[in-house]
Formats: C-alpha cells, sequence, structure tokens
C-alpha cells in the first residue's frame, strides 16, 4: 500500500492514470491512519470492495484479509475492466494471495499484470526452523503460498522487487517468466510525509521515556534478527557493568515487532535482552502503531537503531523515513544484504554487519558513548543520493518498466 500511495502523486508526470482498489478499512483488522488519505492526489479515484467477516473464516484458517476479499476484489475488478478500457493491472501489496486473479483477468480481458515483491512470497527459510521461530500458522501458510505463487506467476508480465534476489528466486523458480521486464525498485523517500507527521504530532502519544537517551527501531521483529542485535545487547551489558553512570542512561525501544493486531503480538526481541542481562533498557512494544505515529516517535528519538535479518536476501526495504529525520543512525545487517549498499550511498557513516565488520563491538560502544554525552553529530547525507531514492524517482522506474510491459504486448 506504502508503494502506490507514495507513487500516485507522480504517476501523472510519467504518462500514467492510476485508478485505486482497496479493502474498505471496515474489513480490516489492521493498525488505521486516516491521515495517510491526506497525501493522496484529491483527483485519484480509489475504489473499495468488502471482505467476509474474519471471525467466521479463521474458523478455517484463513483469517487474512486476502483470502476474505479475493471474491470481491474479483467481482469488483470485474466490473472495472467491462466498463472501461485499462492498458495495465499493477498488485502492490504484502497480500500476495490476491495476485492469483492477475492470470484470470488476463485470459478473460488481456489485460497484463505486474506483481511487486516486497518481501518473499513462498519463502523455504522457515521451513528447517525450530516451530518457536516459525510465523503463526506456518504449515497452512507455506502449502497455500506453495501452490497460490505458481498461479500468479503462471502469466506475469512484469515484476518489481525490493531486493534483485527475489527476482532472481522466481526467474529460476519459473523459466516462462526468465525474459520478461523485471526491476529492483526500493520504496521511495516521500519527503511530504513528514512534514503531516509535524503537523500533528500532538495528535500521538509519547511512547519514549523523559530523562533517558531513547534509541529507537520501528518495525517487525523476529528471531532471525538476534544475530544483529546480539552485539548490540553485549555491547549494553559490558557498558552497564563497566561504564554504568554512562550506559544506565539509555534505552533502546523495539516497536510494532509483530504483525498481530492489538495486543496479541509475542515478544521476539525482549526475550534476547533477558537472556543477556539488559532487560531493563530494553523495551519491546510488539503491537503495530500508526504511520504517523512512527515517524513522529522516530523524530522524538535521540538515535535510531535498524537491525537486519540473518537472511542475506532481506533488504530493510523501509528505510527512508528513518533516512528522512537526520537522526543519528545505527544498521546493523546480513554482509551480503543490499541494505548497507544503499545506507553507505546516502552516506551514513554508522553501516555494519554482524559477520563482516571487525571491531563492531567497539563501534556500538563508540556510537552509544557519543548519543550519551552528546557528542555525535546530526547525519549529513549526500543530496544527490536522497534525489536517486526520491519517491518521484522510484514511479518514474515504476512507469518505465510499464511501458516495456505494454511494449512486449504489441
Amino acid at each position: 500500500m506504502q508503494r502506490v500511495r507514495m507513487s500516485l502523486p507522480y504517476f501523472k508526470n510519467f504518462g500514467w492514470e492510476a485508478e485505486v482498489v482497496i479493502v474498505d478499512p471496515a474489513y480490516t483488522d489492521m493498525v488505521q491512519d486516516e491521515l495517510l488519505v491526506e497525501s493522496v492526489p484529491s483527483d485519484i479515484t480509489v475504489h473499495r470492495v468488502k471482505a467476509l467477516e474474519k471471525k467466521w473464516t479463521s474458523k478455517v484458517g484463513l483469517g487474512g484479509v486476502a483470502y476474505r476479499s479475493l471474491w470481491f476484489y474479483r467481482q469488483k475488478v470485474n466490473a472495472l475492466l467491462k466498463a472501461n478500457k485499462y492498458d495495465l493491472i499493477y498488485f502492490s501489496t504484502t497480500q500476495f494471495q490476491v495476485c492469483v486473479l492477475g492470470a484470470y483477468w488476463k485470459k478473460r480481458f488481456n489485460v497484463p499484470y505486474v506483481i511487486d515483491m516486497q518481501d518473499p512470497w513462498h519463502s523455504d527459510y522457515y521451513k528447517d526452523k525450530p516451530k518457536e521461530q516459525q510465523p503463526p500458522k506456518y504449515w497452512l501458510s507455506y502449502r497455500s503460498n506453495k501452490y497460490m505463487e505458481p498461479l500468479a506467476m503462471k502469466k506475469v508480465d512484469g515484476l518489481i522487487s525490493v531486493s534483485e534476489s527475489y527476482i532472481e528466486t522466481l526467474k529460476e523458480r519459473y523459466p516462462r517468466i526468465k525474459n520478461i521486464p523485471a526491476q529492483t525498485i526500493t520504496f521511495g523517500a516521500f519527503e511530504p510525509d513528514m512534514k503531516i507527521a509535524e503537523q500533528n504530532q500532538g495528535r500521538f502519544d509519547n511512547l519514549l521515556q523523559p530523562g533517558f537517551k531513547n534509541i529507537v527501531y520501528i518495525g517487525r521483529g523476529g528471531m532471525d534478527m538476534h544475530k544483529a542485535l546480539t552485539p548490540v545487547f553485549e555491547v549494553l551489558k559490558k557498558g552497564l557493568s563497566e561504564q554504568p553512570e554512562l550506559f544506565k542512561k539509555l534505552r533502546l525501544y523495539f516497536i510494532g515487532t509483530s504483525y498481530a493486531p492489538g495486543s496479541h503480538g509475542v515478544p521476539t526481541i525482549s526475550p534476547l535482552a533477558e537472556q543477556l542481562g539488559v532487560q531493563e533498557n530494553v523495551i519491546e512494544i510488539p503491537s503495530r502503531i500508526g504511520y504517523y505515529h512512527t515517524l513522529n516517535t522516530l523524530r522524538r528519538a535521540d538515535a535510531l537503531l535498524i537491525p537486519g535479518s540473518d537472511d542475506p536476501k532481506y533488504t530493510a526495504s523501509k528505510i527512508y523515513p528513518y533516512i528522512l529525520t537526520y537522526k543519528p543512525l545505527l544498521a546493523i545487517f546480513n554482509s551480503k544484504s543490499s541494505a548497507i549498499s544503499i545506507l553507505r550511498e546516502f552516506g551514513a557513516a554508522d553501516v555494519y554487519s554482524f559477520d563482516g565488520t571487525p571491531d563492531i563491538r567497539l563501534k556500538i560502544s563508540t556510537f552509544f558513548e557519543q548519543v550519551v554525552d552528546n557528542t555525535i553529530s546530526p547525519p549529513i547525507y549526500n543530496p544527490l543520493t536522497i534525489e536517486q531514492y526520491s519517491a518521484k524517482m522510484m514511479t518514474k522506474y515504476q512507469c518505465d518498466l510499464f511501458e516495456k510491459v505494454l511494449k512486449n504486448q504489441s
């Protein structure tokens, strides 16, 4: 949703008019933020569809909004395609199951479609992991994804992804799509969001404790981030032991770490903190918060932290809000993650790999000490890189791919 939202102001710049089909918010249990519509141009047509009630479908393991809305999407878009001429259908969502409709619409209406792979869809990453490390309902979702992904990829005309490795995996898995247009396009830096956040900061609770130096991460958690966080917590533990007056001022926040709605989220970061004895200085809030609440919390922080997955294919596609806050930033990823090179293009200084950076604990300790004693300098990012990774430029790349898809149809 965020990719399309940030692209809507710019599609016309590159010769495309967009209409959006979404699930009516009344049928979702996700955190909602009504301020998001403020960045959507008023002339954009938005169609809303219904969904089945979750209280019934969850009884058979199909509580996800994609499953519940599939039939309604089919009916609504059928009606649109019958009544109007559309050049292309663009799926940009992590609710991937909806993408199976692309092959159906292409067969019935001869309209090409593009899929945006913001995350892996069918993946073996968790297959050999202990049950406690697997996502909820993994047995069912793994088998569902294994069946549904081939249906969506059967006739797809173009691929966009935040990671080159996702595209490579799909082209190896499905030889038919080997030569279709495909491009790695990260999420863009969308500066209007920072203005909206600033104008509405009074609407959101301050989740951070006053009187401390608060270092904040907001985003999904998981045990796959433990390798990145272990040196962080080890440094914190050593500092509390050797320099207690300094390090006791630190609080590390991990917010929105679970996909579960409301208060049902299961902590995945605080158990590691407890194991390493730093639980008093590490606060995990598994519940998701709204997008602009997120931006304002990042803006209130003294510094920011981005831990990466132990999966080398993982890239933090939503790093740009962190960049636009201009707060001191500590990032730790797998050495093969593309996020490292992107952050270094911006000019971020404290970007390390847990499996390749010499003296990483010393570097983390120096970062913490500078945050606490106010000697750390605000980052100075390369303005050309900010423009290169702007939402407008990312929209141009999307439209360029759309044009290649249409050219292949002629």
